[in-house]
């Protein structure tokens, strides 16, 4: 469980710690706090409007973004 932690919130241990340019790095980390800030507020309103259900559409969304930006950042760092 702390080896997964430290992949995904500490920066010396994600995968887009592999990009070289800090600038470019530091904009990738931000679009991800972004999207899994408005992945959030869209389940807090899903859940008034839809219920729970829609929770797990948002949610896989927001992993799968994740997921591809860490598998680009680790292929292709530049």
């Amino acid at each position: 469980m702390i080896k997964r932690y430290y992949l995904v919130m500490v920066s010396r241990h994600n995968p887009p710690a592999c990009i070289p340019d800090t600038a470019t790095r530091h904009l990738v980390m931000q679009m991800l706090a972004w999207i899994w800030c408005t992945v959030l507020s869209w389940w807090i309103g899903s859940i008034l409007v839809f219920g729970v259900s829609a929770f797990h559409t948002i949610l896989i969304c927001g992993v799968f973004v994740t997921v591809g930006v860490f598998e680009t950042a680790q292929q292709h760092p530049v």
